[in-house]
């Protein structure tokens, strides 16, 4: 039988991670301190340590338990790999970057690095089990490398819709998509 998790942590959890999320809209992450998170939590060091490591465990935590479950779950609403899921989930990134750089564009470029390493972690968890269900004569680390390099392929082109932005992101998927979707085909008498 599953323990329950008495519902004050749950709170003070919450409490404390909101509070982290309402100074990263203010402050850099390099300026926030244990002592301005707990004084907007109205908890103790104490209690802050029983529950994260440090500001960086607690900015993971925030990242991957709160913010981004939402686009885990929209993602985790498609059960076949296509053309529609792929710009589906290249959607879903760029609203959750644009969204993230928004509310906390003094801290964003603090936040890029275990963004990526999150999403790319989950997406490639994602992508490797709709791969196996769908292809079935396809191995395990076939499915993997196929979601690895989907994986990067939609992160790195999300990146780079994120940096420079000419065009609204549903047509700049449009763009890129035959190459995500057919790979690159080498003209073979040029090579």
């Amino acid at each position: 039988m599953e323990k329950q998790i008495d519902p004050r942590i749950l709170r003070t959890r919450k409490l404390i991670m909101d509070a982290f999320i309402e100074l990263s809209m203010k402050k850099d992450f390099k300026h926030i301190t244990i002592k301005d998170i707990t004084t907007a939590a109205t908890v103790n060091r104490a209690t802050f340590y029983y529950h994260f490591i440090d500001k960086f465990d607690l900015l993971e935590k925030v990242l991957s338990e709160s913010v981004m479950r939402e686009v885990i779950q929209e993602v985790s609403t498609h059960e076949v790999l296509n053309e529609e899921t792929i710009k589906a989930i290249f959607l879903s990134i760029i609203k959750f970057q644009t969204s993230i750089s928004n509310q906390c564009q003094r801290s964003y470029e603090a936040f890029t690095p275990q963004i990526e390493t999150i999403f790319k972690e989950e997406l490639q968890d994602f992508f490797t089990q709709l791969v196996q269900k769908q292809w079935k004569n396809k191995n395990k680390s076939e499915a993997e490398a196929f979601a690895v390099m989907v994986t990067w392929a939609l992160y790195g082109a999300t990146m780079h819709w994120m940096q420079n932005q000419r065009t609204h992101p549903e047509d700049y998927v449009e763009q890129i998509m035959h190459f995500i979707i057919n790979g690159i085909q080498l003209d073979k008498e040029n090579v």
